[in-house]
């Protein structure tokens, strides 16, 4: 028996949103009657999305996206998954959707040269290319393209600040890459505006790039596997899900050794966050893991 298949979007574009009440009010009136999953957020800076559903209810979905927006493209890329990786659908408002926490940046006029994932490897190897990887520091550690400077950030919000520590020559070429695109596309912009002449980054990100050279077959330069930010965890360079599991106390990705540890609890701690989280935060978490399960546990009854 063949299993389902489902198509997961990701998607994001930087545009002047004036009415982004209006248009949660009528995107969430529209998921009520679909299985879509997911989150999308919206901002007077633009769209930041990722939802997975059949191939049929998400590209119905995305014909109305782009129509409430009055566009005609969005920065779009599609995965091919057998089970829904979202646990539910969540349209929200934020003040930005991706915080860098530097105020109105136009990001539409700053962002910085895109640079092709056929074209990246040249960047990679060229030694007077400062490579920087905008992601944060549990990201970085399960995977990242040689050569690539690591900032040391726990919140994109930190990158302001940890560039700032670097003094890199404000003539020299940058080039940034992330998950999908968009954190390098608002920190090439950030840089732009702080006087950095020329910058760089990798069109659609490691996403893309891993899709490119999945297909071509040629020498990919990624070592390790890229986190993704659904159930599926982490992916391969094949775009295939990957070894790691996730904490649900943190967020972070863990391997099936870790789960091993005595500081691990499942839905509540794992080695890197036993030490990080109150006892507070345990017991909440504790309790949230077993209401899942009790919840679980009826559905198989």
């Amino acid at each position: 028996m063949n299993k389902k298949k489902y198509n997961i979007y990701s998607f994001y574009r930087f545009l002047k949103i004036k009415d982004k009440s209006k248009i949660k009010y009528l995107l969430d009136h529209y998921f009520t009657e679909k299985t879509i999953k997911g989150t999308i957020l919206l901002a007077h800076e633009g769209i930041n999305g990722s939802i997975a559903g059949t191939v049929k209810d998400i590209e119905i979905t995305m014909k109305l996206i782009k129509k409430l927006l009055k566009i005609r493209k969005l920065d779009l890329k599609i995965n091919e998954v057998d089970f829904l990786p979202f646990n539910r659908i969540k349209v929200r408002l934020k003040k930005e959707i991706v915080s860098l926490g530097k105020g109105n940046i136009n990001v539409q006029k700053l962002k910085g040269e895109l640079i092709e994932p056929s074209e990246w490897n040249q960047i990679l190897e060229d030694k007077n290319t400062e490579v920087i990887d905008v992601r944060n520091l549990f990201e970085i550690k399960i995977g990242k393209f040689k050569r690539a400077i690591n900032p040391n950030t726990n919140s994109f919000r930190e990158f302001p600040k940890m560039i700032k520590k670097m003094n890199l020559k404000k003539n020299k070429r940058i080039a940034m890459y992330c998950t999908g695109g968009i954190r390098c596309e608002k920190a090439s912009s950030y840089l732009k505006m702080e006087g950095y002449k020329n910058v760089v980054q990798l069109s659609g990100g490691i996403l893309n790039y891993l899709e490119y050279t999945k297909n071509e077959k040629s020498n990919s330069l990624w070592n390790g596997e890229c986190f993704v930010f659904d159930n599926r965890v982490a992916v391969n360079k094949y775009l295939k899900k990957g070894k790691y599991i996730q904490c649900y106390g943190c967020r972070r990705p863990i391997t099936k050794r870790e789960t091993k540890s005595e500081l691990y609890a499942k839905g509540v701690s794992c080695p890197y966050c036993f030490y990080e989280r109150s006892n507070s935060q345990k017991k909440n978490s504790l309790m949230r893991q077993k209401q899942i399960e009790a919840r679980s546990m009826q559905k198989k009854i």
